[in-house]
């Protein structure tokens, strides 16, 4: 019987123990929080309210993945930020548990979701004439349920494994957040073999979905040749963006899970990268060199500037009416 019976709550070290510190994090961790929120959940909308962009498979995957990535900030960054302002920074043992779930959870749809992006660019551009009927919503679908079910496998192993974890000493984690590394370095026993077996589950997946998304720009990239000079751009701005973001969120991950469990102190700065700037910079990317997004936004503001001069006539002619009376 493992015994967890003694531990029920865990200190966090946080970034700092310095107040001034703190307070700087506090500023710039809300700031990036707030922008994260914002930028994706316009991407959302601008691709739901458009006719054009949510009748696209590849809108349709990108408007899930800015809701993915709102979901896996959400998970962290709300309570590192809550945290910078006090001086002793405590999680709950079940709180614990349930960030890890959630953050190995959105994280691995994430991945699946990047890896479907993938194949969905590779039938644009290398099966061009039978994309609509490779495409259609039932095979959306489809992966949108794989993508959820491997998330939630992933998850569950992970949580499990970490159940089994006894934990009778200390309880201060070195980290801004719960994690697995963190936490085999707390448990009362060798941890090892639990080590390595979380090089197995995450380290594991991040490699083979990264190897798998790399062949398959490779042989997108390679199929170009055959395009014009026009096709080729356009596609290569699309493929770029895409690649941007899968380089931007695995190699961080590759490094984090694929290696046993040591003390580096980049450890912690390559946490924030995947946790706070990676949610942060897939809608600049996206949107930074998409003109349909830039388009299909303009058209957004446009129409919320109408709703709103509307209002503001009806409004000033009701209080004519009134001032009539």
């Amino acid at each position: 019987m493992h015994n967890q019976s003694f531990i029920t709550e865990f200190v966090l070290l946080g970034l700092s123990q310095n107040p001034n510190v703190q307070k700087m994090v506090f500023v710039v961790f809300l700031f990036v929080y707030i922008a994260t929120i914002g930028g994706n959940m316009l991407i959302v909308l601008t691709i739901l309210s458009s006719p054009v962009l949510s009748g696209s498979p590849m809108y349709f995957f990108l408007a899930f993945l800015s809701f993915l990535d709102m979901c896996f900030s959400s998970v962290i960054t709300p309570k590192m930020t809550a945290d910078s302002l006090y001086e002793r920074k405590t999680i709950s043992f079940q709180g614990c548990m349930i960030q890890i779930f959630a953050e190995h959870f959105f994280a691995g749809v994430e991945m699946i979701v990047l890896t479907v992006m993938a194949y969905d660019r590779y039938v644009a551009i290398c099966k061009p004439l039978h994309y609509s009927s490779i495409m259609n919503w039932r095979l959306c679908g489809i992966l949108m349920g794989v993508a959820w079910t491997g998330g939630f496998l992933h998850s569950m192993i992970q949580i499990l494994f970490t159940f089994q974890l006894p934990f009778c000493g200390p309880n201060i984690i070195d980290h801004f957040m719960c994690d697995l590394y963190p936490l085999l370095k707390l448990a009362c026993m060798d941890t090892h073999i639990a080590g390595i077996l979380v090089v197995a589950n995450s380290g594991f997946f991040c490699m083979l979905i990264f190897f798998l998304l790399l062949t398959s720009y490779g042989v997108i990239l390679l199929s170009l040749r055959t395009h014009s000079s026009e096709g080729r751009w356009k596609a290569l701005s699309t493929c770029g963006s895409h690649i941007a973001v899968v380089v931007l969120f695995f190699v961080p991950c590759t490094f984090e899970y694929v290696r046993p469990p040591s003390t580096l102190s980049s450890d912690t700065m390559v946490a924030i990268f995947y946790t706070l700037l990676t949610p942060l910079f897939n809608p600049l990317i996206y949107t930074f060199r998409n003109k349909d997004m830039q388009q299909a936004m303009r058209k957004v503001w446009k129409r919320l500037r109408v709703d709103s001069d509307e209002k503001q006539n009806i409004k000033l002619k009701k209080n004519g009416v009134k001032k009539q009376k």
